[in-house]
């Protein structure tokens, strides 16, 4: 798979009815390896190893229902007292974040209202912070720690 720019890790990469599968620590289970998933891995590692993200307050693929369709946000970070807190949406490599996939995120963040977005396709990252009593947001230079949170 493709490098990224995001730190490596110990990936768990098997075979399975000849197709790659990677294990999602989150899942607790193997998934299909696409570029996208390849992404969210390194990602979801990068926020726990390198963020000090609790493992525990995460989900991936979590279901939001909007406007009577039922839609996936990729990763969920939760506060200790489980309301949502940030949602990061994840693309393959090749694809390029545009104003499309901030607005893809963005109504996901109807339903959740959370503090922070963070969008990924592995090599470029965007996160920012919404400010609700603005109705403003503004993109930070880095992802921040999650005790600065």
């Amino acid at each position: 798979m493709l490098s990224l720019n995001l730190p490596a890790f110990d990936a768990k990469i098997a075979a399975r009815n000849g197709k790659n599968v990677i294990f999602d620590v989150i899942r607790r289970r193997y998934v299909a390896l696409t570029p996208e998933e390849w992404v969210r891995q390194h990602f979801v590692h990068f926020l726990i190893a390198h963020k000090g993200y609790p493992q525990a307050l995460m989900a991936n693929e979590v279901q939001v229902q909007l406007n009577n369709t039922r839609k996936r946000c990729d990763t969920v970070l939760y506060r200790r007292d489980l309301t949502a807190r940030m949602i990061v949406e994840y693309k393959a490599p090749e694809i390029e974040i545009t104003q499309k996939v901030f607005d893809q995120i963005t109504r996901y963040n109807m339903v959740l209202r959370v503090d922070y977005l963070i969008v990924s396709n592995g090599l470029q990252h965007y996160c920012c912070r919404m400010d609700y009593e603005r109705n403003t947001y503004a993109f930070l230079h880095d992802i921040p720690e999650y005790r600065s949170l």
